[in-house]
């Protein structure tokens, strides 16, 4: 699929263009549901997943992991509620988790590699589901915002952490 056509399936009966969705877990989860239900309806849920915002990391997006109840969680960068970090950003990082899924990394999944990351399987999957196009535009944006983002937001919590006598 193309970039664009990525981008029409995500939006068809959701919200307009220029509205500014609030970035919480209810929103993840919609974007969750529409990812799986577009991109990955191959992948049966064989148990309960949850996603939500938590921590704020320089170089990392998200991941995913198995709890002791044995609901998977996919857990994304805080820093990605900011309203400069496109939307295709989040879905991408959502469609990599759900690719470790479908893998059978943290799910009941049959495992189907011995690594995650081993000869670029993720990167393929995704692109053989359709999301060249983001692919391509993630490196840029990563080079081009994300780290001066990134910059930004760890000098303000240096400054938040000193202490004035």
């Amino acid at each position: 699929m193309e970039g664009d056509i990525y981008f029409q399936k995500l939006l068809e009966g959701s919200r307009s263009k220029l509205e500014s969705p609030i970035r919480n877990e209810t929103f993840l989860k919609e974007r969750l549901e529409k990812i799986w239900s577009i991109y990955f309806n191959d992948v049966k849920k064989l148990n309960e997943i949850t996603i939500r915002f938590k921590g704020k990391w320089k170089n990392k997006f998200g991941h995913i992991h198995i709890k002791e109840n044995k609901t998977t969680e996919i857990v994304i960068n805080g820093f990605l509620r900011d309203s400069r970090v496109p939307e295709y950003i989040i879905d991408l990082t959502i469609a990599h988790e759900l690719v470790h899924y479908s893998h059978g990394f943290q799910s009941p999944h049959p495992k189907l590699y011995k690594h995650p990351h081993a000869g670029g399987i993720v990167t393929k999957d995704l692109k053989k589901r359709g999301f060249i196009e983001q692919l391509k535009q993630e490196r840029k944006w990563i080079k081009e915002i994300w780290q001066p983002i990134i910059k930004e937001e760890f000098q303000k919590s240096k400054r938040s952490r000193r202490f004035w006598f």
